[in-house]
């Protein structure tokens, strides 16, 4: 209705009916070449010659041993970055201090900064010839070429996720409810569990869950500090190149069927939560 309270007609407003289904059809015709068809492509090689040999592949000591270090990198990475998600956001949106600015630009350094340069950070820090390095190996510590540089390369690349999701959804809460408790007699503790943690639950694991996406698909820091040691350093990316190099196609393609399944099980809980959180909104 316009201002007189007469209706007008919208039509205009929006494009031609032929332009809507051109615009579509490009669209999908670009996530099926560019998409769809080289995820199929994989799981197809994969299969290719047999299921046995894919269950070779993916049974295999090598393959067993990168599946594990890819979980242990990626749940100690998660883990710690949810803690620091939300004690980062909690501060940035609870509280004004000195450096909130600069914080909240540190965030997003993993986004400006290549994986590899990360990487190489970690080696000119506790590498042999590192700043730490003659420490570390005079205690029998061993960071990087071992499971603790991958933890560190792969928490690094990943710890903006989960502060970054927070923050605007924390900033938009606001503050009353906490404010209320407090006056109410409720400790801090009893506050976030009670208050915040409800209030922010869904963002929180929406943001774990691409975490810990990124967490096992990560490639470039990893290579760099793990030493590509079969058995010891190599997560399944490295694994996955390391065959194919070997011109090994099968079980190359077998194991990075486990990271494509991986992928499309990520984007479908992304888009429930999505629609869960969306819910949630309206209902609110």
């Amino acid at each position: 209705m316009n201002p007189a309270g007469q209706s007008f007609d919208e039509s205009h407003l929006s494009e031609p009916r032929l332009v809507r289904w051109f615009l579509i059809a490009v669209a999908f015709l670009f996530l099926t070449f560019f998409l769809g068809i080289p995820l199929i492509a994989v799981f197809v090689e994969a299969l290719r010659k047999g299921f046995s040999l894919y269950r070779t592949a993916i049974v295999e000591p090598y393959t067993v041993a990168a599946i594990k270090l890819t979980v242990i990198a990626a749940g100690v990475a998660v883990f710690a970055n949810m803690l620091f998600g939300i004690a980062a956001a909690w501060a940035i949106t609870k509280f004004d201090f000195p450096g909130k600015s600069f914080l909240i630009t540190l965030i997003d350094l993993p986004f400006a900064v290549s994986p590899v340069i990360s990487g190489m950070v970690y080696i000119l820090l506790f590498g042999m010839q590192g700043y730490l390095g003659p420490w570390l190996s005079s205690h029998n510590i061993r960071i990087i070429f071992a499971t603790p540089g991958i933890i560190l390369a792969t928490i690094f690349v990943t710890f903006p996720f989960v502060a970054r999701e927070l923050i605007p959804l924390m900033k938009a809460q606001g503050k009353e409810a906490e404010e209320a408790a407090l006056v109410l007699g409720a400790s801090g503790w009893q506050t976030f569990f009670k208050i915040t943690l409800p209030n922010i639950k869904w963002g929180l694991l929406y943001s774990l869950i691409q975490c810990n996406a990124r967490a096992m698909g990560e490639f470039g820091a990893v290579s760099v500090v793990s030493g590509h040691i079969r058995g010891q350093t190599n997560t399944l990316p490295l694994h996955v190149e390391i065959l194919y190099n070997e011109y090994n196609f099968t079980a190359a393609f077998a194991v990075a069927s486990l990271l494509t399944f991986l992928a499309v099980i990520t984007l479908l809980l992304k888009k429930l939560l999505s629609l869960k959180i969306g819910r949630k909104t309206v209902s609110g």
